[in-house]
């Protein structure tokens, strides 16, 4: 695999002037799309357009976004979405962009000579944005397509959220399940989000106790008198 290419510096100036507005037009895109999936039965007309022109608005930032980092890298667009396919997913996937607050965070601690956060909590923490983020957006997902469709089990939101923390969490408990084609879909990509995820947060919080145990084992050996050892005749 070929190492990712260093960004340009007008590129790495225009990453961190977009930041914020792409973290605010994140949130307004899934605010945008809640209150149009739960508010069908209950808002006007107009204002389901209103959410509607909200969702496409901030998308369209997303889009001129990309195409402005695609022109700064000097890459033609094959490659760079090989080398930004994170980038490229959250394109697809608006509802991901408040991730990228974690290092906004990061970066702000940094330039103020603040303590940051450890890498094993860094990790823990995208992972619990993540899952939030994904559990909102695939219920809606869910409820969207399912709550009018012949034979669904999943007919309310809180319907919806339930099956969705059984589903990221691999449990499964079979009680409300999708029936259309999205629906199964979502609840594919939802498994796979949650496996993965469990495996990170799992990974990282096992070395930590790793880490914490050896640095406890140095002390106790250092505090040892020579030739006190267990074992020792």
């Amino acid at each position: 695999m070929s190492a990712r290419p260093p960004k340009p510096p007008r590129q790495e100036r225009w990453d961190l002037r977009m930041e914020t507005p792409l973290a605010v037009a994140s949130l307004a895109y899934l605010a945008g799309y809640a209150v149009r999936v739960l508010g069908h039965h209950d808002l006007p007309q107009g204002w389901l357009d209103l959410c509607l022109a909200v969702t496409l608005a901030s998308w369209a930032v997303f889009v001129a976004d990309y195409a402005v980092r695609l022109r700064l890298s000097g890459l033609r667009p094959l490659r760079f979405v090989r080398t930004h396919l994170l980038d490229t997913v959250v394109l697809c996937l608006p509802l991901l962009r408040p991730v990228r607050m974690v290092s906004m965070y990061d970066r702000v601690q940094r330039r103020r000579d603040k303590p940051r956060l450890t890498l094993h909590a860094r990790v823990m923490v995208y992972a619990g944005l993540t899952v939030s983020l994904l559990g909102f957006a695939g219920a809606l997902t869910v409820y969207h397509f399912e709550y009018d469709a012949p034979g669904a089990t999943i007919l309310t939101f809180g319907d919806s959220v339930w099956w969705t923390c059984a589903t990221l969490a691999t449990v499964g408990y079979g009680d409300v399940v999708p029936v259309t084609r999205m629906g199964r879909v979502t609840a594919v990509g939802l498994m796979a989000c949650g496996l993965a995820l469990l495996g990170a947060v799992t990974g990282s919080f096992s070395s930590w106790l790793i880490q914490a145990f050896t640095r406890e084992d140095e002390k106790e050996d250092v505090k040892r008198p020579p030739g006190d050892f267990p074992g020792a005749s």
